[in-house]
């Protein structure tokens, strides 16, 4: 169970996700998901996208506006140039699985019809949220996982990580899928709102190659 800020105790996702359930079966047990209170707003859940024998996955915080309507990660001004940013990089965008490490929008809205403006998740939405995480990567199991940004990195590597002290470096964690690694970039999102637009995406694509040329190797 987790408690938000409102104050009401929510039991998490386990109870929803399929044991042992490929990603297929994941994906579809998603929308039945009331773990946390995000799901209300939301038009719908977005699960992931991407071949599940991949040999890296990319995990971003939430999904946005035009993901949340759409229903796919990704899509929107971020994950263009996220898929810009992958092809810059060498990485086979028809191999690779993305997801998030919350899977429904949050955000603060002013009014019915008004723009809604995107919201961090909390910490208990993070814990709400990855029981479908860990299960997806269970499945998919990639040789190398990229924590896209600050929640991502929370998410799957604690807080003693921080993205701009430890990106660009591919870390060993020990985890229920035995020691893996994992690489630590920006969410394209900061890319967007960076004063040196055309500085920060190079970066970024840099620690995408890290991750490209980790795998070309052979993963050594």
């Amino acid at each position: 169970m987790a408690t938000a800020k409102d104050g009401v105790e929510r039991p998490g996702a386990q109870e929803w996700v399929p044991e042992d359930g490929p990603v297929e079966a994941l994906r579809a047990a998603a929308p039945q998901c009331r773990g946390c209170e995000l799901w209300e707003p939301a038009t719908q859940v977005v699960f992931s996208a991407g071949s599940t024998s991949a040999r890296m996955a990319l995990v971003g915080e939430q999904p946005g506006d035009e993901e949340d309507r759409k229903g796919v990660p990704f899509v929107g001004p971020a994950g263009r140039l996220l898929q810009r940013a992958l092809d810059d990089a060498g990485v086979d965008r028809t191999a690779v699985y993305v997801t998030n490490a919350v899977k429904h929008f949050r955000f603060t809205q002013a009014g019915p019809g008004k723009r809604r403006i995107h919201a961090t998740p909390d910490r208990v939405h993070l814990e709400a949220c990855k029981p479908w995480l860990t299960a997806e990567l269970r499945d998919v199991d990639p040789e190398l996982t990229v924590c896209l940004g600050a929640t991502a990195v929370r998410a799957l590597l604690g807080t003693q990580v921080r993205v701009l002290r430890d990106r660009g470096q591919v870390l060993e964690r020990e985890t229920s899928r035995g020691e893996r690694r994992f690489l630590v970039t920006v969410h394209p999102s900061s890319v967007l709102r960076a004063d040196d637009r055309d500085g920060a995406y190079a970066a970024l694509v840099a620690d995408l190659r890290v991750g490209a040329d980790l795998l070309a190797a052979g993963g050594a």
